[in-house]
This record gives C-alpha cells, sequence and structure tokens, in this order.
C-alpha cells in the first residue's frame, strides 16, 4: 500500500470547513478527474473518476465520522483505498484540513504515477481547489452533523 498526507489551512471556521466536506456530491466542483460521486446513504458512496483517459469506479463506505472532526472511509472495488480526513481549529476563523490516504496502485500506469508522485500532487491541488472553493463562498453548500461509530470489525 502506497500512503500520502497532506494539510491546508482554509480561511473558515471548522464547521464550515466540515460541513462542505460531507457534500460528498459537490466533490466534482474541486476535485480533478472526479467525474461523479453518488451517496445512497449516510454510510455508502459510489465514485467515478477519469484520470488519463482510464475510468474508474469503486464503491467506498463512511467507517467513522465525527462532526467538525474527522471522517475515515474505505474504498472497495477497483479502487482499494483507506483514508482519513481531519479538521482542526487553529483560530475561530481558521481549519487546518488533513487528508491522509493508502491506496494500492493498479497496473503499470499507476504504479509510474504514483512513482513520480502525481497523485501526491494531484491530491494537494484538490486540497489547494477545496480552500479556494470554500473560501471563495464563505458557506457550505449543505451540511450533514450525524455521527458514525466504528463497527466491531474496524
Amino acid at each position: 500500500m502506497e500512503r500520502i498526507e497532506s494539510t491546508i489551512d482554509v480561511e473558515v471556521p471548522v464547521r464550515t470547513a466540515y460541513n462542505q466536506w460531507t457534500q460528498f456530491e459537490d466533490f466534482p466542483r474541486f476535485m480533478e478527474g472526479v467525474q461523479r460521486v453518488d451517496q445512497s446513504d449516510d454510510r455508502r458512496l459510489h465514485w467515478v473518476t477519469e484520470i488519463g483517459g482510464v475510468t474508474r469506479e469503486w464503491d467506498a463506505e463512511i467507517v467513522r465520522q465525527e462532526p467538525d472532526r474527522s471522517i475515515v472511509w474505505q474504498g472497495y472495488g477497483e479502487q482499494p483505498q483507506v483514508g482519513t480526513v481531519t479538521f482542526e481549529p487553529v483560530d475561530h476563523r481558521t481549519t487546518r484540513v488533513g487528508l491522509a490516504m493508502e491506496w494500492e496502485p493498479r497496473g503499470a500506469l499507476e504504479k509510474i504515477g504514483d512513482s513520480l508522485g502525481i497523485v501526491e500532487r494531484r491530491v494537494r491541488g484538490d486540497l489547494e481547489r477545496f480552500k479556494d472553493f470554500i473560501e471563495e463562498r464563505g458557506t457550505a453548500t449543505g451540511a450533514w452533523r450525524g455521527e458514525i461509530a466504528p463497527t466491531a470489525e474496524i
């Protein structure tokens, strides 16, 4: 498994940053290559991406979610992965968003891309676009404030 970690400070309160991140269907607005994210219930997401002319689809499950603190997910199918996004107040109007992911590169192209740092740059770019998106708006497009507790298998 490969691992990447990145953080960015966004000039909105932690509640605003967290609320926006819970709006998964808005991810194509700031995540490069994400064509669509469908949320079927509080835990389940279906992703469709196109990167370098290759379309991938996979399902993910949110395995833990604590409002204003973190969201943890696990991906299945074509893109197995695990990840955590965290939200830490820097002050009353600034939030540090941290993203950590582990994934298994598939095939020669993904392995080469990973070794060249392409995935790391993409994640960093996605965080920068999230920052621009939420700072420009100043408010979230919606919010889900529910909590998801980990199951016994985790």
